[in-house]
């Protein structure tokens, strides 16, 4: 990312505008640029634009502002739909004096709120369920109307009809609450907000995602309509159906991944394989659990043992591929997107993959007592009892929870973004520091250095000062620059020249810390007599 004014430049004229240069088009009506001075005083006097000259640059006029110093700060939506923000300085000379202290806005790694991912879970949870009670009912459960007499699968059509209305429901509403928290309106603010569902790639992506659903859903309904499970075999407009609703399905679990991390992960098309696959197996899984429950739950007890010991073999088969399926392109796909494996247990994104993995290997655990314990009791000729029933019924329940759980996880783990690649410049660091006032020694090139940052929080200003000495004695007149590099999300680095204030010693008071999280500091140092070095030291700064 490129800005104009750039970070901490100090400019001989007042610039006419604020210019933003992204990697990639983002939307100006949901971007924000604010340029304030030391009084919060905002300096802006207009919206947002698109640069005619560059789509992807965004452009806010300032007035004709007096010497001093100011902040940006910005807020975008990548192409994925996640929030790209941060915040630098610049001044305007040649009297523009020492920084100040600013207060800098709050900045989130994420714009997800509570009602936003509630709503995003369960357009996923609903979608996926659906699809994966048609699969159950027009492909696994089909045969138990032949075989065991009396029998009916007419509740686990009702199921895939509730759930298929639930999902049209719920995939508008999540579309409408992204679009409101990306544009800062209110959710009820239908007008303004519909006509702005398609204006990113991430909008776009979903609102395909919802009319692929609906799609679907014809299809679907037209293919159960169609079907006639007391006949051996299916009609040939039956068939078509149902080839079309499958069709409909596989293009609806593949669009997320279109339009979110997959798309945006190289290698990108392996990236959205796996992610399609994972929904796949994931959609197979909890939808034949719960149609499971269903027919638990609906059928009569004089043949539910019967009706059970058809549908579960057959269903096993089914979640055993499906479930290795859903470890294998996870674990796979967490390696694609993290890029260090210490990122698993030190930013967001990392720690809820070991959360939802834990859930699915617990549902797992409870799939492997229902493939060796409640599946060669239903098979048995000699146990058609209902006691095998009820075990099948408690560990498929737990099963389902776990993996609804798990569905929330993801959930969570998609309005996250995956660490930058700058998070593995974590392994080269001389030293991890922080929280909380830092004080560090460090050796570099036959140079020692202490870092010193007080009092090391985030949107507060800080002291950053680079005590620096050879052989004991204090190394004088060398050029020192500190760059900030923020490892857990995208971010433009920011830098900045030290000074000497005492003899060895370079410092600064700078707000470079923007938000919380893992910072790379990067000291470059010239001596006046030696080579150029440089020494990373990563810094956790707390709220």
């Amino acid at each position: 990312m490129k800005t104009v004014p750039a970070a901490s430049v100090i400019l001989n004229a007042p610039p006419p505008s604020v210019q933003l240069t992204f990697d990639e088009a983002v939307e100006p009506r949901f971007a924000i640029i604010s340029v304030t001075d030391v009084g919060a005083h905002s300096e802006t006097t207009g919206p947002v634009t698109r640069s005619p000259a560059n789509p992807d640059t965004l452009v806010v006029p300032l007035r004709k502002i007096p010497e001093g110093w100011y902040l940006v700060y910005w807020r975008a939506i990548s192409v994925d739909g996640h929030p790209v923000q941060g915040a630098f300085t610049f001044a305007v000379g040649p009297n523009a004096g020492p920084a100040p202290q600013f207060k800098i806005p709050h900045i989130s790694a994420t714009a997800t709120t509570t009602p936003l991912l509630i709503a995003k879970w369960l357009a996923f949870l609903t979608t996926m369920c659906a699809i994966g009670l048609f699969v159950l009912r027009i492909l696994t459960v089909r045969p138990v109307i032949l075989r065991v007499e009396g029998t009916t699968l007419r509740a686990v059509s009702i199921g895939f009809l509730v759930m298929s209305v639930a999902g049209l429901l719920a995939l508008p509403a999540y579309i409408e609450e992204s679009t409101a928290i990306d544009s800062l309106k209110s959710f009820f603010a239908f007008g303004s907000l519909v006509p702005l569902w398609r204006t990113t790639a991430f909008g776009r992506g979903y609102v395909d995602m919802w009319i692929c659903f609906a799609l679907f859903c014809v299809a679907a309904w037209a293919a159960l309509w169609l079907d006639k499970p007391d006949r051996p075999q299916r009609s040939v407009l039956a068939i078509l159906s149902d080839v079309g609703a499958l069709a409909a399905a596989a293009a609806v679990l593949a669009l997320p991944g279109l339009s979110g991390h997959a798309a945006q992960t190289p290698p990108q098309n392996l990236s959205i394989v796996l992610d399609w696959l994972h929904l796949v197996s994931g959609s197979v899984w909890i939808g034949g659990l719960l149609g499971l429950l269903v027919l638990w739950r609906t059928l009569p007890v004089t043949f539910r043992v019967s009706a059970l010991a058809v549908s579960v073999p057959r269903f096993s088969n089914i979640a055993f591929v499906s479930v290795l399926l859903l470890l294998g392109t996870g674990i796979w796909a967490s390696f694609n997107h993290l890029p260090v494996l210490a990122a698993l247990w030190e930013t967001s994104y990392g720690k809820v993959i070991l959360i939802k993995s834990g859930l699915l290997l617990a549902a797992m655990l409870l799939a492997a007592g229902n493939l060796l314990r409640a599946k060669p009791r239903l098979v048995a000729a000699s146990d058609l009892s209902e006691s095998a029933a009820r075990l099948l019924r408690r560990l498929v329940t737990g099963e389902a929870v776990l993996v609804a759980a798990a569905v929330f996880a993801a959930a969570l783990l998609s309005s996250l973004a995956p660490p930058p690649p700058a998070f593995a410049e974590e392994g080269k660091a001389l030293k991890d520091v922080g929280p909380g006032k830092v004080s560090a020694v460090v050796r570099q090139a036959g140079y020692t250095l202490q870092v010193l940052v007080d009092p090391n929080r985030a949107a507060a200003p800080n002291d950053f000062a680079l005590k620096l000495t050879k052989n004991g004695q204090p190394v004088r007149g060398a050029n020192v620059t500190v760059q900030f590099a923020m490892l857990d999300m995208e971010m433009p680095n920011q830098e900045y020249q030290l000074t000497e204030k005492q003899p060895g010693v370079y410092s600064r008071a700078t707000p470079a810390l923007v938000m919380v999280g893992h910072w790379g500091l990067t000291f470059n140092v010239t001596p006046s007599r030696g080579q150029p070095f440089t020494a990373l030291v990563v810094d956790h700064a707390t709220g």
